[in-house]
């Protein structure tokens, strides 16, 4: 292994450069393969994996923006390799990685040691894979996995801290063990918290394999602070907004009052300098060399490096609206727009129309004489696209509008992703299925087809008032994930408040960066990199998380608010301080709904039960 299914699944994620190399110990009986594929990014292309003098080989998916000095025209493997080839003692690798700052996973074989060490950052931002025969001899790491129904199945690696295998002791025992070098996510952490981690990650593992704490009893430190769960302080109603009178109605004066605070207006502008410069990194620590032009015909030979995810909803607003002011000027930034065919309700002869609003919306938004879609049954009808014309959609085209506005010198590509239910069914079954797994449930589904359309980049934008095929070269994708998770910006959290109040939301909180690894980032980074491109996410960089860790719950949100106002109020702020008055009043939408995946085959499965996959017996 690994074998051909799962080869070219590697290899679709990392397009730029594969090798695979072995490492024997015959005299110790262990043997070791790496297959390493390379998504070029940053510095000159390094193949993977890669190996030094001394023997040690390593193979790393991440970025390193701090902690260790990368210089701008280095490769950070390069770098990271020569570090970790210094470490003489377990002490030194826990130090190593505790430093570094940015999204990252690796497997690193300490040749002087016969130790294999791997694991993934804090937040599990990069995804890492364990698969154990059943007799415990054998293991295999992968970013990916492949779906099948018997078999040994693929898990994600806890996001818990780093791991090693002691090769020479598993050899001599036949068997394997691993050694947890975990988190320190306080000062207050005790032995019986330690004793309760290490249950929560053995519990999901084979019988046969053990999993011990290491002997030296190291914890690698957490690279943000504990969350801030203070709640005695909390203001009776929020100061200076006139909440008592406030309905549904929702306007630009409504976040100027709020702004007019001064403490409040510090917070937002202390708010958007550290999420403003998690963007820069983000955006320019990027190999811009060799530029080939955008893949669309007619359209300006300049080409976007970086593109975003592209709801028009607060999230990518602020993130878009951020990419530019640190993108090269002359760059186009992609703004990748995801819609699913609408399906047509059947109504009875006579019914009353009762959506004049939404369609003069979508005559506004989804003008007349615009390219039609020949397999689209409403172009007969003279509507072009309105079989696309999702709330997402809607949303997006007025966000761009908002962005053009504050920076009219910009190029912004508005790529009109649209997707039907026969593409659909035919990519899942071919690639989505495959990267979400192991996450089986209808919602990761949903999630996973929408993204991974959408991170595709291939679509339509305008040229000259004419729609026209793109394809995104952008090799770097922003996406808003984690705003919600620590600004309460789900609808359960508003039910949440209502039940258990701020003390009940401070744990929801915790529990949705806990679990955000697992839930969330591993099946991320799968979807989007099987396209060869790489997933940053701002709102998850250390000092961003730091900063919001730092807050007490009510200056981030005050959900006793009405919705569009009271959830991720701090964004909604920042929203406002950076001109994007409109964006900031727009409730949230889950990306399942607003690009119209979920109502596509008219599932009504629970979002929480295992998805039926195609040709499987329900």
């Amino acid at each position: 292994f690994p074998g051909a299914d799962l080869l070219s699944r590697l290899r679709r994620r990392g397009p730029d450069g594969s090798q695979q190399l072995a490492t024997d110990a015959p005299d110790l009986s262990y043997r070791c393969l790496f297959s390493g594929h390379v998504l070029h990014l940053r510095g000159l292309v390094t193949p993977q994996p890669l190996e030094d003098a001394k023997n040690n080989i390593f193979l790393w998916n991440g970025e390193v923006f701090h902690g260790v000095q990368v210089g701008d025209l280095e490769n950070d493997t390069e770098v990271m390799l020569h570090h970790l080839a210094s470490c003489s003692s377990d002490t030194d690798m826990v130090t190593l990685f505790s430093s570094l700052r940015g999204p990252w996973a690796f497997v690193y074989y300490q040749a002087s040691g016969h130790s294999l060490w791997f694991g993934r950052d804090y937040f599990g931002r990069r995804s890492l894979l364990w698969q154990f025969s059943e007799v415990g001899s054998a293991f295999c790491l992968s970013s990916v996995g492949a779906y099948s129904e018997s078999g040994n199945q693929w898990q994600e690696v806890p996001a818990r801290g780093i791991f090693k295998v002691d090769l020479k002791a598993c050899a001599a025992a036949k068997s394997l063990s691993l050694a947890l070098f975990p988190w320190k996510y306080s000062c207050t952490q005790t032995e019986e918290m330690l004793i309760n981690l290490l249950d929560q990650v053995s519990k999901d593992l084979p019988s046969h394999i053990p999993l011990v704490m290491n002997e030296s009893k190291l914890c690698l430190r957490a690279p943000v602070i504990p969350l801030n769960k203070t709640i005695s302080g909390a203001p009776g109603e929020c100061p200076g907004s006139n909440t008592g009178n406030m309905t549904h109605v929702v306007s630009v004066e409504t976040f100027q009052s709020f702004l007019a605070e001064e403490h409040r207006k510090t917070l937002v502008c202390q708010f958007v300098d550290v999420l403003s410069e998690a963007v820069k990194r983000r955006v320019l620590a990027l190999w811009r060399g060799g530029d080939q032009g955008a893949e669309a015909p007619g359209m300006s030979n300049k080409k976007a490096y970086v593109a975003v995810l592209f709801s028009g909803g607060i999230d990518s607003m602020v993130i878009a609206a951020l990419a530019d002011k640190h993108v090269p000027l002359g760059e186009p930034i992609d703004l990748l727009n995801v819609a699913f065919t609408r399906k047509e309700r059947a109504e009875p002869k006579g019914a009353p129309k009762i959506h004049a609003s939404l369609d003069t919306q979508l005559d506004v938004l989804c003008p007349p004489g615009r390219w039609q879609d020949p397999e689209d049954p409403d172009a007969k009808s003279g509507t072009p696209f309105s079989g696309f014309c999702v709330p997402d959609r809607i949303t997006g085209r007025a966000g761009l509008k908002e962005l053009e506005a504050i920076n009219p010198s910009r190029t912004w590509n508005f790529v009109e992703i649209n997707i039907t239910l026969e593409e659909l069914k035919t990519m899942r079954q071919q690639h989505i299925d495959h990267l979400i797994y192991p996450l089986d449930t209808v919602l990761d589904d949903s999630i996973g087809c929408a993204i991974w359309f959408a991170s595709r980049g291939e679509g339509f934008i305008s040229n000259q008032g004419e729609l026209k095929p793109y394809k995104s070269p952008a090799k770097v994708v922003l996406t808003g994930i984690g705003a919600d998770e620590q600004l309460a910006g789900y609808s359960r959290h508003r039910v949440c408040f209502k039940r258990h109040g701020l003390e009940g939301l401070s744990r929801e909180l915790e529990m949705e960066l806990d679990r955000i690894s697992s839930r969330n980032l591993g099946r991320d980074d799968r979807i989007i990199s099987d396209h060869g491109r790489e997933a940053r996410f701002p709102f998850l960089d250390e000092d961003v998380a730091s900063f919001l860790s730092s807050l007490p719950l009510w200056e981030k949100a005050a959900l006793d608010l009405p919705r569009g106002v009271g959830e991720k109020l701090l964004l909604r702020l920042v929203a406002c301080e950076l001109g994007l008055a409109a964006s900031a009043a727009r409730p949230k939408r889950a990306v399942q709904f607003g690009s119209g995946m979920a109502k596509l085959e008219g599932s009504k499965g629970k979002a929480s039960a295992a998805r039926v996959r195609d040709g499987q017996a329900a």
